[in-house]
């Protein structure tokens, strides 16, 4: 097919749809709606990606981190409690220093099968006590260790306002090792650790809610948690992680009463300034954590690993959301069909006089599949503008990316269905007798 007669095809395939905008436009919705969704999929996803390597990108390219919690505790909603704890949350907070994080349970144990023993420490593994605390703090590479005890869903009360907060018992440390700064007033001192003090620093949204909007009017106000008064000395600044942002940030020791009576910690956190330490430091840390406890139960583990876990589960997870969204595609590819054939049967008596004059069958054929070919075509045009116009507004928000591979593969399947769908019903019209086509009524 020449291209003079191929752009002649496309310009009457526009002016029939002219004729039938609603029908075109319900037609081509399907599509449209299946682009838009497979789109916005991918651009979330790399979104995603994107955000979790920036997040590990701050921490620096040598730390090695342990993350607390039951990653496929099912109880614990979707992702568990994958990232809770101090390494800042869900959304993995910058933190400064070459830091390693020890959790109870042998997470990357690959004879465990796939997924190894992720969060098996919190079914049983090692519970971390103060003569775990102290051993580390022994290692020559070891600039920061920062003991972790959190306790989430706490009620914190100040008068009658009531928010939930999460506990964080703590050392001196935890401001340097995980990078975040105090606003207003100050943290709380060793001696508030060796004296079991009841000071605290507030994450900003908790302070914000509690202080009617003014976070530091909380300085020097008593607060309740749960059965504990607690002194607040400090408010962090907004880091935009919710457990940073909700946290009671309080002395390791003072939760050895009744937030913490088996005095045990969730995880530790070591950091070295010399980044040239890390694998020093990961390596000592472990030989000194087996002097108490088998292999199996704790990790010792860089972010690089938990980096590559976090990005093949979600690898599959986006690949199945995808997978989801293309059914939308299929139900469109489908819809042009149906359209296309009641196409054909009105225009039968047209399909008999181009036959009269001259049409072959080819003609016939790559008429009606040209018109299937461009109603998937401008769906999935429309549906990628769309998704453009949302992506631009959530990245007010949100990292989200629209690649050129998403452009062209949105494009390549509309247009794809269209081929598919299209060919049935343009058959159909092809193989009309000319005589019974010009006399059907």
């Amino acid at each position: 097919m020449n291209q003079n007669k191929f752009i002649q095809l496309i310009t009457n395939a526009l002016t029939d749809f002219k004729k039938s905008k609603v029908r075109t436009i319900l037609t081509s919705l399907g599509i449209m709606i299946g682009v838009l969704s497979v789109v916005l999929l991918i651009a979330l996803g790399l979104g995603l990606k994107n955000y979790l390597s920036d997040q590990f990108e701050s921490l620096g390219a040598n730390i090695v981190i342990i993350l607390p919690g039951n990653v496929f505790n099912k109880e614990a909603g979707p992702g568990g409690n994958f990232g809770r704890g101090f390494a800042g949350g869900a959304q993995f907070e910058s933190l400064g220093a070459n830091i390693v994080i020890i959790l109870p349970g042998n997470v990357f144990n690959k004879e465990a099968g796939p997924g190894g023993n992720f969060g098996r420490g919190f079914a049983g593994g090692a519970h971390f006590d103060e003569k775990d605390y102290l051993a580390l703090k022994k290692i020559p590479e070891a600039d920061y260790v920062v003991p972790g005890f959190t306790k989430s869903g706490v009620t914190i009360e100040y008068r009658k306002a009531k928010r939930l907060g999460t506990i964080m018992g703590t050392n001196t440390q935890a401001p340097k090792l995980f990078n975040f700064k105090i606003e207003s007033g100050k943290f709380f001192t060793e001696s508030d650790i060796d004296r079991r003090s009841k000071k605290v620093a507030l994450g900003w949204d908790l302070a914000n809610n509690l202080f009617a909007d003014r976070p530091e009017t909380a300085l020097n106000k008593t607060i309740k948690a749960g059965d504990e008064r607690l002194q607040v000395i400090g408010v962090i600044e907004k880091r935009g992680d919710p457990e940073i942002d909700q946290g009671v940030f309080i002395p390791y020791t003072t939760t050895f009463g009744s937030l913490n009576p088996d005095k045990t910690f969730f995880n530790f956190a070591l950091g070295t300034i010399d980044k040239e330490n890390v694998e020093a430091l990961k390596t000592a840390a472990k030989a000194t954590l087996l002097k108490r406890y088998d292999d199996e139960d704790f990790t010792v583990t860089e972010q690089t690993e938990i980096l590559s876990t976090v990005n093949q589960v979600f690898t599959i997870v986006n690949a199945i959301l995808v997978a989801i969204g293309s059914i939308s595609l299929i139900v469109g590819g489908i819809g042009i069909m149906n359209i296309m054939y009641a196409a054909v049967t009105e225009r039968t008596k047209e399909v008999g006089i181009r036959r009269a004059i001259g049409a072959t069958q080819k003609d016939i054929l790559w008429q009606f599949l040209t018109e299937a070919l461009v109603l998937s075509f401008l769906g999935g045009l429309v549906g990628l503008l769309l998704a453009g116009a949302i992506v631009l507004i959530v990245r007010n928000f949100f990292p989200a990316e629209i690649n050129l591979v998403a452009v062209l593969i949105a494009l390549s399947v509309s247009s794809g269905i269209g081929i598919f769908f299209g060919v049935f019903p343009a058959n159909r019209a092809a193989k009309l007798p000319p005589i019974e086509a010009i006399r059907y009524e």
